[in-house]
């Protein structure tokens, strides 16, 4: 008995026919049943060239290994993200990524869905963006200034341990060997290490910085490598970050983004100074120094997997901790007197400074966004400000409801006993500390700098308060 109704696949077929995605659904015989066609636009076919046929007959250069919808009929597992490339019935090359789900009624295999996204165009688009990048720094050599956009001068701090590390930087900024920064989102780090690079002895060399997770996965490698020309439908000869990189700087952010496969062929070009393009066989040598940064602490990033322990060893030759603002409290007001004398030459104020109210939210502020969420803050205060001071009233909505909120628990204080608070403030940092570990006791410890032995007592000792 046929388990859709012809309502159900009228109803069907209107929804997947909306959907701004290729579909292509098979039965367990390989024959299409459905075949959308944003499907035929990509696969440069007609509907009723594939619709009613066997998958095979369609597209001959695939195979029932190749194919992924035969797979998932097969198997009976979903397949995610899958590249595939074959020729349609007209021999044009085609490159999709698909993720086949098979289709099961009561247990029962009836057949398999694919959904696939163009990678052709994908690829074409990577190279669209290469060559604007490319174009963008001809420019930049045309105009060519001796000033820099950052240096370690444009990294503000009164913090004695912040100064020291930009110390140590500037010391290691003469090496060639790869750099792991880690910094939650905020801290500056695409600021930290281009000071690096303007303090080494690439200085006169590109520095381009990629931000890893704002890729597509399947994408990253011809950015990072190149093409070569063949390689897939239109594709032409194109250097890739390395190459645009050479004899300068390449910083790789949120590196954790990246998948562990590519993460394997980053390992190789630090081994060995060699690229090679998508496509090719050719080895390329690149003079390029790496700075990787991430924004969850590595060794969380090696637990879940997200870093390759090779990789991680290799990165860490030097590697530095940028603290968050909450760590460096005497940043908050001096960073704030900063951005407002910025931004009063910006926006032509006069504002003189931030009331003895604001100052004390300012500084038992969080700050969860870090320098950025605070010069954002500015931002918008000195822009609304009608007086000469910023005040509480001139407090963006959400973080004047936050702040409210912290006020408010402060006014809650029961007692002033030292002893008491003290207890909750500890129980607060090791929830938020086994939080942020995911669990984990040794990294919770590390985080609270405090033996794991101490954690342990400390949380047997909470599960016994009543």
């Amino acid at each position: 008995m046929d388990p859709l109704t012809s309502l159900t696949r009228e109803v069907l077929a209107a929804i997947l026919k909306s959907i701004d995605e290729g579909i292509h659904v098979v039965n367990t015989e390989g024959k299409t049943i459905f075949y959308n066609e944003v499907a035929a636009r990509h696969d440069g076919m007609e509907i009723n060239e594939v619709l009613g046929k066997h998958l095979l007959e369609a597209f001959p250069s695939l195979t029932e290994e190749s194919s992924t919808l035969l797979r998932g009929i097969k198997t009976a597992k979903p397949i995610y993200n899958q590249t595939q490339v074959y020729d349609n019935l007209h021999g044009r090359r085609i490159d999709t990524i698909n993720t086949t789900l098979p289709i099961l009624v009561d247990g029962e295999i009836i057949g398999a869905v694919e959904i696939a996204k163009d990678y052709s165009r994908m690829k074409l688009l990577s190279e669209r963006l290469l060559d604007l990048q490319k174009g963008l720094n001809k420019g930049r050599k045309k105009k060519a200034t001796k000033k820099v956009k950052y240096t370690f001068d444009d990294l503000k701090t009164t913090s004695t341990a912040f100064k020291r590390m930009k110390d140590e930087a500037i010391k290691l900024s003469k090496s060639d060997s790869p750099i792991l920064v880690y910094g939650e989102s905020g801290t500056g780090k695409e600021l930290f290490v281009q000071g690096i690079h303007y303090e080494s002895l690439r200085s006169n060399g590109p520095f381009i910085a990629q931000n890893c997770a704002a890729i597509p996965e399947t994408l990253l490698e011809s950015i990072l490598f190149g093409t070569a020309k063949g390689s897939y439908t239109g594709a032409v000869e194109r250097k890739g970050l390395f190459e645009l990189a050479d004899g300068g700087t390449l910083f790789l952010d949120e590196l954790h983004t990246m998948p562990i496969e590519l993460q394997a062929k980053l390992l190789r070009v630090l081994e060995d100074g060699m690229i090679r393009r998508v496509g090719s066989s050719e080895n390329i040598s690149v003079d390029v120094r790496i700075i990787a940064a991430v924004n969850i602490h590595p060794n969380l990033a090696l637990q879940e997997q997200r870093l390759r322990s090779d990789l991680y060893y290799r990165l860490n030759v030097f590697t530095f901790s940028l603290p968050p603002l909450r760590e460096r409290k005497e940043d908050i007001l001096f960073l704030a007197e900063f951005f407002i004398h910025d931004y009063n030459k910006r926006l032509n104020k006069k504002i003189k400074g931030l009331t003895k109210d604001l100052k004390v939210l300012f500084l038992e502020y969080h700050w969860p966004g870090n320098v950025r969420e605070l010069k954002h803050t500015i931002e918008y205060m000195v822009n609304i400000c009608e007086g000469d001071l910023l005040s509480t009233d001139d407090l963006p909505i959400m973080l004047k409801h936050l702040l409210g909120n912290n006020q408010k628990q402060r006014n809650k204080v029961e007692t002033l006993s030292l002893r008491k608070n003290l207890e909750e403030l500890e129980k607060r940092l090791i929830s938020i500390a086994m939080e942020r570990s995911q669990g984990n006791v040794k990294q919770a410890a590390e985080l609270l700098e405090i033996p794991r032995q101490t954690l342990q007592y400390k949380l047997k000792k909470q599960k016994k308060v009543p």
